[in-house]
């Protein structure tokens, strides 16, 4: 459901978030059995400008009064290590289409004139010591040649970690994008998620759960340095390709 809706202030946003998302991580055995986030293309529509706004509410530029059009979506998960701890403190930023399918990336030319110039497209956020983050945002759409998606990148310490993608389970569109079929298939399921109806929520909200788990090249030790992989090498790896 698409709406323009008066919205809540940004305290309550933020608390009603994590509280939402901390109903799913009290689910007994979370942690018998965890796999590594698989890294995706950054794409080329990373924001070359940011927007004035850049926190965890895409919906709302500002105190702008006209929210951005969509299906409202609330987005929450935790950082973790391999092992399931939660990772305090990692910074993480989402971008993606708004519903006219449209980056804010000044490059994205596709469909520039229909650009919903209410909807943020970026955010970020920096999880606290349970590892939790949370965003309100919009349901992702198709993008030409792509599946309905949205970006993310996980940094620590000043170093991007992970860049990876989530994806919406069992849309039609997930079976031809050859960028979430180059996964292999038992860790395609940790980036496809359902994005559920919320419960007593009278504009149709949606709620979708989001848990990230950083590998081995991730770690960090006690002073805050990074081992197992060099600046060069996180270059290399966010060489830009597709959306």
């Amino acid at each position: 459901m698409s709406l323009r809706q008066p919205l809540p202030s940004r305290r309550v946003m933020l608390q009603s978030g994590l509280a939402l998302g901390a109903t799913a991580f009290s689910t007994p055995g979370l942690f018998a059995e965890l796999l590594q986030t698989p890294p995706q293309t950054e794409g080329p529509f990373y924001p070359n400008q940011l927007p004035l706004d850049t926190d965890n509410d895409l919906l709302v530029i500002n105190d702008s009064v006209t929210p951005g059009v969509g299906e409202i979506t609330h987005l929450s998960g935790r950082v973790l290590d391999i092992k399931g701890n939660p990772v305090r403190n990692a910074f993480v930023e989402i971008w993606q289409v708004d519903n006219n399918a449209v980056y804010i990336h000044t490059g994205d030319t596709t469909n520039r004139a229909n650009q919903d110039k209410n909807f943020q497209g970026y955010g970020r956020f920096l999880t606290d010591s349970k590892g939790q983050y949370y965003f309100r945002t919009i349901k992702p759409v198709p993008y030409p040649g792509r599946t309905p998606h949205i970006h993310f990148g996980i940094s620590r310490s000043g170093h991007r970690v992970l860049t990876t993608q989530l994806y919406v389970k069992d849309h039609p569109n997930n079976a031809r994008d050859g960028i979430l079929q180059r996964i292999d298939a038992k860790s395609r399921e940790t980036v496809l998620k359902e994005f559920k109806p919320l419960p007593d929520s009278k504009i149709g909200e949606l709620a979708v759960n989001f848990d990230i788990v950083l590998g081995a090249t991730a770690a960090e030790d006690e002073q805050g340095r990074m081992h197992g992989i060099g600046k060069s090498q996180w270059r290399s790896r966010r060489r830009r390709g597709s959306n």
